[in-house]
């Protein structure tokens, strides 16, 4: 199909490249933010996937590495599309890449085996269905910009190449920073200076159920309060019917599904997360993966939280009798230990280990295992 080389198209071409540039920019800016997030997402496709007997689970040790490549090239084809470097190169890979975005992303919205495909990482979630028609929404534009790839071409090759090994270059550093530090930008719940749990005692819980009207076919929310009221109407049960219910607890600390379980599977999450003391939580997601200087961190971290009369635990997915073997060895087994589930430890700290701090329901800091010193630098108030 030829496309006339015209002023109109040429502008059309310009203002497609500027929109869907852009969005892979941001794309590619937090999920390099965040790249063993999105090597934990990437993890997910690999185990959850299956067609016949093909599955991918196998390539999980190369999760992070893919993570990284995907992370670079969305970020360098979004520099691309934006300042029209490469401009034929870019539009081959903007199309194979939006082929394989929609593709993926049109199964999980049938599927709902992944039900967060993680395209903007923790920043913006999107269900499936809104990733999906996201995509489709982008799709016009990339088919635009691939017919007008050849529009008003110009030799730019040294420039080109200076765009295109900048943008490498700078999200390859940035994303390895990122790995082996706490994310530079925390869009998790347990981001510092968050309110975990609300201790304010005459906060009350809420209630709300939603009906959904048989005429119309609406569905509609209301508190208990208002749901009293509405049934006073002596047609309100021919045309209502109830659908759900929820309840809003503003004493519920705020991550989904976090507990503390001791050996008897009691939940102590609470009673830390909402202490009015200081509270220390070192945090290991694989134990097997803690190096030896992850284990000094937790020996001189420790040792300054008995200094300063701050109680200290160890939250961990481990199995009890490995974490028994992992304390006596290394000569902490004084030190109390809960279990949470994987996934609710590596939101709460990247780093494994890693430290967090609480007081009053607080997140007051939070510090990878290579910057430990730091947390021992925090003033404690007496």
């Amino acid at each position: 199909m030829e496309i006339k080389d015209n002023k109109l198209n040429w502008t059309l071409n310009v203002i497609a490249r500027l929109v869907v540039g852009a969005v892979f920019l941001f794309s590619g800016f937090v999920k390099g933010v965040d790249p063993l997030g999105t090597s934990y997402k990437i993890t997910e496709y690999l185990t959850t996937w299956q067609f016949g007997s093909l599955t991918f689970e196998w390539l999980v040790p190369m999760a992070t590495v893919m993570a990284m490549t995907l992370i670079v090239l969305e970020f360098t084809v979004g520099m691309m599309l934006v300042f029209g470097a490469f401009r034929r190169l870019s539009a081959w890979l903007l199309v194979l890449m939006m082929v394989f975005f929609t593709a993926t992303t049109l199964f999980d919205a049938i599927t709902n085996e992944v039900t967060d495909c993680g395209c903007f990482g923790d920043a913006v979630k999107l269900t499936n269905w809104q990733t999906f028609w996201k995509n489709i929404a982008l799709d016009v534009p990339t088919v635009w910009i691939f017919l007008t790839r050849n529009l008003r071409r110009k030799k730019r090759f040294e420039r080109d190449v200076l765009v295109t090994a900048f943008s490498i270059l700078l999200m390859v550093i940035f994303g390895f920073y990122n790995i082996n530090n706490e994310p530079c930008i925390d869009f998790r719940p347990w981001r510092v200076g968050n309110q975990m749990v609300d201790l304010d005692e005459s906060l009350q819980v809420k209630s709300y159920v939603t009906y959904r009207n048989k005429i119309t076919g609406e569905s509609e929310e209301f508190s208990s309060e208002e749901l009293v009221k509405k049934m006073e109407d002596p047609e309100w049960e021919e045309q209502w019917e109830w659908e759900s219910s929820r309840v809003e607890d503003p004493h519920e600390i705020k991550a989904d599904g976090f507990s503390m379980l001791d050996m008897d599977m009691n939940d102590h999450a609470q009673e830390f997360i909402g202490s009015t003391d200081y509270v220390l939580i070192a945090t290991i997601h694989h134990l097997d993966k803690v190096t030896e200087q992850g284990v000094a961190a937790i020996q001189n971290t420790l040792d300054f939280a008995q200094e300063n009369g701050i109680q200290m635990v160890l939250l961990t997915s481990a199995l009890p009798e490995d974490v028994e073997n992992f304390l006596y060895a290394n000569k902490l087994d004084d030190m109390e230990f809960y279990f949470a589930d994987v996934t609710a430890i590596e939101t709460m700290l990247r780093s494994n280990p890693g430290f967090i701090m609480l007081k009053e329901g607080k997140v007051l800091g939070k510090w990878h295992q290579r910057h430990y010193r730091d947390l021992m630098e925090m003033k404690i108030e007496k």
